[in-house]
Parts: C-alpha cells; sequence; structure tokens
C-alpha cells in the first residue's frame, strides 16, 4: 500500500521544531537583561526540556526505526532513521550552546563569592573537610562495582548520575572497568568550611575518591556518566485483565519505565576512549548518540541556591516577587457561589489567584444546597487543598465524582495515590479510557435551590495545580450558563458511561467534535473573505502538529483570511510561503512564566467566536485525548482576552516571530519605540485592577494625612 506523499512547502518537521523552541528557552539563559539567577534556571529547564524530549520522542522514533514496515512523518516526509540523524545533530549544537551559557552564568556567580570547585582547586584544610566527609558520610552508602565474567554489566537506571572507571590491575596487568552508583541519599551540593559559597559536586568527589573505592586497581580514567532510555510506554491495555483495578495495572507498567532501551549517553568532559567504546558496546549506543558536556549532566541543583546560599544571593539576581492578585472580576468579600450565580468569573493565571477557584470549591463543599460535585483531574501539586475539599464535600454527604487520568506523563505515580486518598473519603473514582487520555480541564457544580436546579460550571485552559498556576499562563472560567451546564453534566454522564460520542450545545469536545467544529469555522472565515467580507482568526496554543489544521490554515491563508497564531512550542508550519501562507503570522513568547493558555477567535473584537480550551492543535489533542473548549459569551470578558492577545501580539521584547524557515526571529524595534514585555505589563495591571487595591491605597492616604497631623502637632508643641 503506498503512502501519502505530502506537501512540505509550508511545513516542518515536529522534532526539529521542539529543538527550535528549546534554543529559544536556551536564550533566556544567554540574556544578560535577565536576571543571572533566573538564567541559571533557564539553563537547568533547557536542559530537562532535552532529557525528556529524548526520554519520549527519540524513544518512540527509535522504536519505529525498527519497525519493518517504516513510513515518513507527514511534514517533511522524512523516514524515522533520518528523524533520528537530524535531531542527534541539532542536539549536539544545542548541547555546546548550553555549556557555554552555563560556563559564562558560573563566572557571573563567581563575583558573589559561589563557586563549583573540583579537588585539585581546594586547599589544605578543604581537602581534609571533604576527606572526612567522604570517609564518614558517603563511602559508607557507595556501591561499587568490578565488570568482570562473574559481574555482568549492571542496569543503568534512567537519568541516574554514575562514575564509570577503566582500572587496571595491579597484581594481573590486565584491564578491567568499575561503574559507581551516585547514590541519591546524600546531598548533591558539598558545602566547603570556608567564607564565602563555594561547593563540590557528590559526583565529582566520588570520582575524585575511585582509586580509594577501588584499592587493588590503577585507575587509568574515569568520568561522571548518564544514560537516557526510551520512557515512551505504550499503555494501550494489553495485559490489562478486566477484573484488575486500572490503578494497580498502572503501578506495573510504570515500573518497566526504567528498563527500556537507551537512547543516550552522556559523559562528562573528557573520556578515555576504552572506557568510551566499552560504554557504547555495552549500552549498544554508537557515537552519534553519545555527548561530552562541560556543565553538570544534571543541573537542577541551581534551584537550592536561593536557600543554600541566601546571604550572599542579592535580590537583583532573581526577578522581583509577584504575588498572584485577587482577580478583578471577583469580590473578595462576597461568596464565590453567589457572584457566579450574578455573572460570569474569568481568572487569569498567574496574575490572579487560583485561590478564587479554590475558595469556591470549599464553598460547594459546606453548601446545604450542593449536592454533587463533578471534576476531571489531569495534573495536581504534591500538596493540594483541593483534595481536601473534595474529600470534605464527599464526607458531608455530597456525591462527589472524579475523573482521574492516570497515565499524566511522570505524573502517574502521583495521581495513584490522589486516587486512592480521593476513594477513602467516599468519593466515587473513575479512570480514563484504554485509547484516550482525558486531559480536559473541567469541574461542574450542582445545586438545589428552592426547587430549581442550578449548575456552575468551571472550564480551563490548566491543570488544577496550585503550584504552576502560580508559573503557567491559564485561563478559567466560571459560568452558570445553563446550556454550560446542561452540556457539562451531559459529558459526565457521557464519560461515565464510556461514551465519546455525545453531542452539546456549547462546548467543542474532542474527540468527536472539536476538530471538525474548528475547520467548520475556519470554513466560514473563509466564506466571510469569499463574500467580500475581512476574515481574521487569532488562536494561542502551545503546539501546531495536526496536519489537517495545518493545510487547512494554509487554504485559509491563500483565500485571504489574516490568521495570527501565537505559539509557544512545536510549530509545523510555515509563514509566510508566497501563495499558501503569506497571511499566517507566527509568534512565540517565552519569558518568565510558561505560556500555556490555548485561546481560539474566529472574527474579530466583540462579534467574534472565542473559547478558551484544553486542546492544542496537536494530533494527539484533537483525535486521541478528551479535550473541551468553552465559549466566552460575556463581552467584558471577551474584551479581557482580547486585551490579553493583542499584548501577547505587541510584544517585543520576549516574543519571536516565525520566519519562513521555521527558525524564531527577534522583532525588529524601531530606535525609540517603546518596549513591551507583555508578561509584565499583565503584572502591573493585575496590581492596577485588583479589588483590594483601591481600599489600600485610600487606606495608605488616611495613614499619610494622619502623619502629616502628627508632625504638624509635635511642631506646634
Amino acid at each position: 500500500m503506498s503512502q501519502i506523499v505530502y506537501d512540505s512547502s509550508y511545513t516542518q518537521n515536529r522534532e526539529l521544531s521542539w529543538l527550535k523552541f528549546n534554543q529559544r528557552v536556551l536564550e533566556e539563559a544567554e540574556d544578560e537583561c535577565v536576571p543571572l539567577m533566573e538564567r541559571m534556571k533557564f539553563i537547568s529547564i533547557a536542559t530537562s526540556n532535552l532529557d525528556e524530549f529524548f526520554m519520549i520522542r527519540v524513544g518512540s522514533i527509535t522504536d519505529l526505526s525498527m519497525l519493518k514496515d517504516k513510513h515518513t512523518e507527514n511534514k517533511k516526509n522524512m523516514l524515522p532513521n533520518e528523524e533520528l540523524a537530524a535531531i542527534y545533530a541539532a542536539s549536539a549544537g544545542l548541547l555546546h550552546r548550553r555549556d557555554k551559557a552555563f560556563v559564562k552564568a558560573e563566572e557571573g556567580l563567581k563575583q558573589y563569592g559561589i563557586q563549583r570547585l573540583n579537588l585539585k582547586e581546594l586547599d589544605k584544610a578543604e581537602k581534609k573537610f571533604v576527606d572526612h566527609y567522604f570517609n564518614t558520610y558517603i563511602e559508607p552508602v557507595l556501591s561499587p562495582q568490578i565488570i568482570d565474567p562473574h559481574h555482568p554489566f549492571p542496569h543503568l537506571i534512567n537519568k541516574l548520575l554514575y562514575v564509570a572507571v577503566l582500572l587496571k590491575d595491579k597484581l594481573a596487568n590486565t584491564t578491567t572497568y568499575g561503574i559507581i552508583p551516585v547514590p541519591t541519599t546524600v546531598n548533591r551540593i558539598l558545602l566547603l568550611p570556608q567564607e564565602g559559597s563555594s561547593y563540590c559536586l557528590l559526583e565529582k568527589v566520588i570520582a575524585e575518591y575511585a582509586a580509594k573505592i577501588f584499592k587493588q586497581y590503577t585507575v587509568l580514567g574515569k568520568t561522571v556518566i548518564s544514560v537516557t532510555r526510551n520512557a515512551d510506554l505504550v499503555i494501550d491495555g494489553s495485559g490489562f485483565d478486566a477484573d484488575e483495578d486500572f490503578s494497580l495495572y498502572m503501578k506495573k507498567i510504570l515500573k518497566k519505565r526504567t528498563r527500556l532501551a537507551p537512547v543516550r549517553l552522556e559523559v562528562q568532559n573528557d573520556i578515555n576512549q576504552q572506557l568510551l567504546d566499552f560504554l557504547m558496546d555495552k549500552l549498544h549506543l554508537t557515537k552519534e548518540k553519545v555527548f561530552k558536556c562541560k556543565a553538570p549532566l544534571d543541573c537542577s541543583y541551581v534551584f537550592s541556591f536561593k536557600d543554600l546560599f541566601a546571604a550572599a544571593l542579592p535580590d537583583e539576581l532573581y526577578y522581583a516577587p509577584f504575588t498572584p492578585q485577587i482577580s478583578q472580576n471577583v469580590d473578595p468579600n462576597r461568596p464565590m457561589i453567589e457572584q457566579v450565580l450574578d455573572h460570569d468569573l474569568l481568572l487569569s493565571y498567574p496574575y490572579e489567584s487560583m485561590d478564587d477557584y479554590i475558595r469556591m470549591i470549599k464553598e460547594a463543599a459546606n453548601d446545604p444546597c450542593v449536592v454533587s460535585i463533578k471534576i476531571t483531574i489531569y495534573r495536581l501539586a504534591k500538596k493540594a487543598k483541593l483534595i481536601k475539599y473534595l474529600c470534605d464535600a464527599a464526607e458531608n454527604g455530597k456525591e462527589v465524582s472524579v475523573l482521574m487520568e492516570l497515565r499524566a506523563r511522570f505524573d502517574e505515580e502521583n495521581n495513584i495515590n490522589w486516587a486512592e486518598s480521593l476513594e477513602e473519603s467516599g468519593c466515587r473514582v473513575m479512570y480514563g479510557f484504554e485509547d484516550y487520555k482525558v486531559h480536559s480541564k473541567i469541574t461542574c457544580i450542582t445545586r438545589m435551590s428552592e426547587g430549581s436546579l442550578q449548575t456552575i460550571t468551571q472550564i480551563g485552559t490548566g491543570n488544577y495545580n496550585e503550584n504552576t498556576a502560580k508559573m503557567y499562563t491559564d485561563f478559567s472560567l466560571i459560568t452558570a450558563d445553563e446550556r454550560i451546564g446542561r452540556d457539562a453534566l451531559h459529558f459526565f454522564n457521557n464519560m461515565a458511561m464510556s461514551d465519546l460520542n455525545g453531542n452539546y450545545e456549547e462546548l467543542l469536545v474532542a474527540p468527536n467534535g472539536l476538530k471538525n467544529q474548528i475547520l467548520e469555522k475556519i470554513d466560514l472565515e473563509i466564506m466571510k473573505v469569499q463574500m467580500g467580507q475581512p476574515g481574521m482568526i487569532t488562536m494561542k496554543f502551545n503546539s501546531l502538529t495536526d496536519r489537517e489544521i495545518i493545510d487547512k490554515f494554509a487554504q485559509a491563508s491563500a483565500a485571504g483570511v489574516k490568521i495570527r497564531l501565537i505559539i509557544r512550542g512545536i510549530c509545523c508550519i510555515l509563514p509566510n510561503i508566497a501563495k499558501k501562507t503569506e497571511n499566517i503570522l507566527v509568534t512565540s513568547i517565552v519569558g518568565r512564566y510558561l505560556e500555556h493558555s490555548r485561546i481560539y477567535a474566529f472574527g474579530e473584537g466583540d462579534d467574534a467566536q472565542v473559547y478558551i480550551a484544553s486542546a492544542d492543535m496537536m494530533t494527539r489533542n484533537t483525535e486521541k485525548r478528551v479535550e473541551i473548549a468553552a465559549p466566552i459569551k460575556d463581552v467584558r470578558l471577551k474584551r479581557q482576552i482580547w486585551e490579553y492577545l493583542n499584548l501577547q501580539l505587541q510584544d517585543n521584547v520576549k516574543a519571536r516571530v516565525v520566519d519562513q524557515n521555521g527558525d524564531l526571529k527577534k522583532k525588529v524595534v524601531a530606535e525609540g519605540a517603546q518596549r513591551l514585555d507583555s508578561q509584565q505589563r499583565m503584572m502591573e495591571l493585575a496590581v492596577e485592577r485588583a479589588p483590594e487595591k483601591l481600599e489600600i491605597a485610600q487606606d495608605h492616604a488616611k495613614k499619610n494625612k494622619f502623619m502629616e497631623m502628627i508632625k504638624h502637632f509635635l511642631k506646634q508643641a
């Protein structure tokens, strides 16, 4: 059967686009306008991003490359092996750039007395201290191993650190190899006892003491290594017993993640070639899959600096603190439920606080009129007030139904634990479908008041995670609209019946409605242009990979529809291609906060159809996940979203424009033109518009007047 060959003139490969996005993250680490410690954090983020990319995307493509029947991807018609070659080549350049940024940032930290030292750089007193520390705290917990016929090559756990050693037997005059796992039970940062804030990393200390560990051998070479394994587990229900609890099945599946095939080997600095050849052979990796890094292989330790070196790090090395404000749409002195029954509310994270939503759930848990609370959960914080209030509601006799997605990648274990807690409190817990992840963010509260049914529905673009709500930009709509409420109840009933084919009046629901309706709305904008009217589409999401959507955008652009896309991450469409995508503008913003909100707007101004949604324009979202988009009907809230979108489009500081090659380019700012950082402006607006701001200002005025009166009195006295 012949495969479709797609038009690649206006598309780029998904994986290479993602690598360009991660390069954009690194640009924040290179930007000297970004505070120094924040640059260190961006280095760590870019590194962990790449780790996950190799675990998931490179892992899955590697699996595809091993299939006998190989198919090309549908953007550039590349075979899996071609994709892998391009990925490994681009990743090498990206890691080289990461290393340079890390070295420069560390040089900057030296000005504040903070420096990472090797043992060769220590003075006599420091060496004595480290020697004592190694003997007392490190060596007793080490599990070194010789590799020989009696001690086979061990399984190296995904992304853990090891010290690999080339050894020469002093008696037999033969070479062998040793592996030392870096223990996770010992602090990674070893603070040195001197004025200032010098430190050593645990893995380097262990490497330096390799000769002491392997006493009967001569150390010929040593290095710190880390293996990245394929972590793309296909959880399709195969092997699942129908009588088995799905959470128990998931626990068994997760154990397999650490044992999948290696896709990358990272080594610290230079490495003895014999040792490297040995590792490559045992891990079945070729040289292009080996990356020599100057930066530590795990940079996450930099997040602990603020606590460890508080005295040495001035505030200006960090972003100025920002507290999410009470929403301009919320009266803090009125019950949330009372307000929602009166008018729609829109919360904008992290500029506004998630606490208002949490307050509503707390009210519902104790409201005698509330009969049920239904919610879908994808990701939660390790500590979640939301869970407490849902449990309280169940214990207060409310019907609480939770659709918990156990396959939220890398949060599976956390979700299993929360599901067990909810069940223990009397909540009804359901799990997602075998072939479809439930990624929607929806809450439905049902009340019986004076004999009539009331529904309060919340639909958001982001998770109910109280921590990430302070770091991710998201919108949350809370409404008592009857039609949306009916759709919400219908949705939960369908989920309980494993029915993905429901019909909805107001909500766009994937996998069997959202995509087709978006395509239809794009067609309507095309029809407007054909009738001599302006056509406009403005959409914001995290990634664009769905080939049908891409082709429909191209068709709309060719017809004359103006399309403005704000895409943080993967963008598989190439704008500005003559007669195909020349009416498409693509903007990407990376800044202090992670852009995460999904907004679909068809038309312009108050008359536009505007939706907020949980779905990106990726095939996995449009076809393989349960997603929800909700209309914004209140003109006041619609204008608030337009203000947000326009700020993003006007951003000339953190914004980049995607060019016809798929590269992210800075906007050209005319001399003397005002610089606009959209995230910074959103923070300012949140503070200016917070309900308590006027009250606070009035209090300050009263205090100032009182102080003036005191001063006047004292002068008279």
